[in-house]
C-alpha cells in the first residue's frame, strides 16, 4: 500500500538520494605523501596560488613522492594533488603503441601490411605504409599541427579526431619514402588509431580502456574523444603572462588519440610506471619490444622505440617520452637499471617538467651519474641576400594549397619587406635567405622556397620544416 505521508515520503527520497550519490560520487583525494623535501625544493617555485606540477617518483618498487604543487583550477582555487588529472599529451604515445602491439598479439593485426587495406579511405601515395613505421615514426606522413597551422587552425580552435583525419585523406604527398628517414608525425599515431578501431570493432578509448587502463586500476585515466565532456578533478592549463605578471587559461579542445588526449593522474600513472616492473599488462616479452627501437631500411637504427624515446642520461640508459600541448607540459623518464621511474604533469606552459625530472633524478641516482653534458654552441645566423622592394614584387601574388585549402595573399608593404597574409593567421615576414628561398618570422613558416615554371616565371612555393616538407601552394591567376 502506497504511503500517503508527504514527511515519510520525502525521507525515503532523501535516503535512497543519498545512498545513491554514495555510490557514484567520486572518492575524495588521498593526501600528499610520501614525499621527500629535497623533491619539495625542486617544486617549490610553483606551490601557492598559481598553475603547478603533480610529481610521481617510483624507486625500487617503492613510491617515494607523491605530491602535488600549485593550482589546478585558478578560478576557484583548487589545489593541484596526486589525483589531479592532466592531459598529457605526447606522453600519450606509448599506449598507442602497446595497443597495437596488444592487438597483432591477439592475431587481428598485421604490423607489416599495408595500413590502406585496413584503413582505404587513405590516399594511395604509391607505396605502402605499415603500422610499424607509423609506431617509429618512419612512414613519411606529414604532421598535422604544422599543417593544420598552415591552414589557419589554432592550437586553441576545436581540433577533433575526425578532422585530423580529413586532412589526412586530403594529402597528396608525404615527406619521404617510408621507411627511409625518421621524421615526429603526431599524424601517423592518429591513423594507427583508427587501423586499431577498424581491426578491434571498438572505439579506441574502449580498446585502451577494456585492455590496459580497467586491468590496471587505472580508473580516472581515459583517451579523450570529446573535448565537451565533464571530466572530474581535471587541471585546467595555463600559460605566463609576461606583462601582468600572472597567467592566462588556454583552452583544450584537441581529441588527438593515440598521438595525445590522454587525461591521467599521477596515482594511476603510477600504476603504468610499475607496470613497467611488473609486465602485468602485455607481459615481459612485449615490454622488451617497447623500448627496441625502430631500424631503417639503410641499417641506421632510430633513438625511438615504440611511443618511447631511447637514449641515456649522464651515462645511464633511460627511455620515456615529453609532452606539450597548449599549457600543459609532461614528462617520464625511466632509468631501467637503476628501477628509476619519475612522472612530472604540469599545467603550466613555462614548467620545464623534463628539466625537474632530471633534477629528481640527480637526487636518488647522482652519485652513479657521469659528467654533465655541456651545452652546444649557438651557431650565428647567416645573412641572408638584400633584394629591393621590386625584386620583391615578383614574388607577390595570391598561393592556394589545394591540400589544405587554404590561401596566402603575399605582398609587398610600406616598408618594403615581402609578407604573406592568411585570413585567420597573423601576417608573416618572409625574409630572404638565398636564390628564391625566403624564412618567415611565423613558425609555420620555416623554409619558404619559390619555383618556376619553364619560361622562368614564379608559380608557386612549398613550405618544408622539421615535420612537413615541400607542401605546395600553387599561384592563382
Amino acid at each position: 500500500m502506497m504511503n500517503r505521508n508527504p514527511l515519510v515520503a520525502m525521507a525515503a527520497l532523501a535516503s535512497f538520494s543519498t545512498a545513491a550519490l554514495a555510490g557514484c560520487a567520486p572518492q575524495p583525494e588521498r593526501s600528499d605523501g610520501p614525499t621527500d623535501p629535497r623533491i619539495d625544493a625542486i617544486f617549490a617555485d610553483l606551490a601557492g596560488e598559481r598553475p603547478g606540477a603533480a610529481v610521481g617518483v617510483v624507486m625500487g618498487g617503492e613510491v617515494v613522492h607523491r605530491a602535488g604543487y600549485g593550482t589546478a583550477h585558478m578560478d576557484h582555487s583548487i589545489p593541484i594533488t596526486p589525483g589531479t588529472v592532466f592531459d598529457i599529451a605526447s606522453i600519450s604515445k606509448q599506449f598507442g603503441a602497446l595497443a597495437a602491439l596488444l592487438l597483432e598479439s591477439e592475431g587481428r593485426l598485421d604490423l607489416d601490411a599495408d595500413v590502406r587495406g585496413y584503413v582505404p579511405e587513405l590516399p594511395d601515395f604509391g607505396v605502402p605504409i605499415t603500422a610499424r613505421q607509423l609506431i617509429h615514426h618512419t612512414s613519411g606522413i606529414r604532421d598535422w599541427p604544422h599543417t593544420m597551422a598552415l591552414g589557419g587552425i589554432g592550437f586553441t580552435d576545436v581540433i577533433s579526431f575526425e578532422k585530423i583525419l580529413r586532412m589526412l585523406y586530403h594529402q597528396q604527398a608525404i615527406n619521404f619514402p617510408p621507411n627511409s628517414e625518421y621524421a615526429y608525425s603526431n599524424t601517423g599515431y592518429n591513423l594507427l588509431a583508427r587501423v586499431i578501431e577498424v581491426q578491434s570493432g571498438m572505439t579506441f578509448r574502449e580498446y585502451t580502456e577494456s585492455r590496459i587502463f580497467g586491468p590496471l586500476g587505472m580508473t580516472r585515466t581515459h583517451f579523450s574523444d570529446d573535448y565537451l565532456e565533464v571530466v572530474p578533478g581535471r587541471a585546467e592549463s595555463y600559460a605566463p603572462v609576461a606583462e601582468a605578471e600572472g597567467f592566462q587559461r588556454m583552452p583544450n579542445q584537441l581529441t588527438a588519440l593515440a598521438s595525445s588526449s590522454l587525461h591521467t593522474s599521477i596515482d594511476d600513472f603510477i600504476r603504468w610506471m610499475r607496470n613497467y616492473e611488473t609486465g602485468q599488462v602485455g607481459g615481459e616479452e612485449m615490454l622488451r619490444t617497447m623500448v627496441r627501437p625502430g631500424v631503417l631500411t639503410g641499417g641506421d637504427t632510430l633513438d625511438y622505440a615504440h611511443g618511447l624515446a631511447v637514449g641515456d642520461y649522464r651515462g645511464l640508459r633511460t627511455f620515456g617520452h615529453g609532452g606539450s600541448w597548449v599549457g600543459y607540459r609532461t614528462n617520464f623518464v625511466r632509468f631501467p637499471e637503476q628501477n628509476l621511474s619519475i612522472a612530472v604533469f604540469c599545467n603550466v606552459a613555462d614548467c620545464d617538467p623534463a628539466g625537474r625530472a632530471r633534477r629528481v633524478a640527480e637526487v636518488y641516482i647522482g652519485d652513479l651519474m657521469g659528467p654533465e653534458p655541456e651545452a652546444p654552441e649557438p651557431e650565428p645566423d647567416a645573412e641572408g641576400p638584400s633584394l629591393t622592394a621590386e625584386q620583391l614584387r615578383e614574388y607577390a601574388g595570391s598561393y592556394r594549397s589545394p591540400e589544405l585549402d587554404s590561401t596566402y595573399d603575399l605582398e609587398v608593404d610600406g616598408e618594403g619587406r615581402l609578407v604573406a597574409s592568411h585570413w585567420r593567421n597573423d601576417p608573416s615576414v618572409l625574409s630572404p635567405t638565398g636564390e628564391d628561398e625566403f624564412t618567415g618570422d611565423q613558425w609555420y613558416l620555416p623554409e619558404v622556397r619559390f619555383v618556376r615554371d619553364g619560361a622562368g616565371r614564379v608559380s608557386g612555393f612549398t613550405v618544408t620544416g622539421v615535420r612537413v616538407r615541400d607542401l605546395i601552394f600553387e599561384r592563382r591567376p
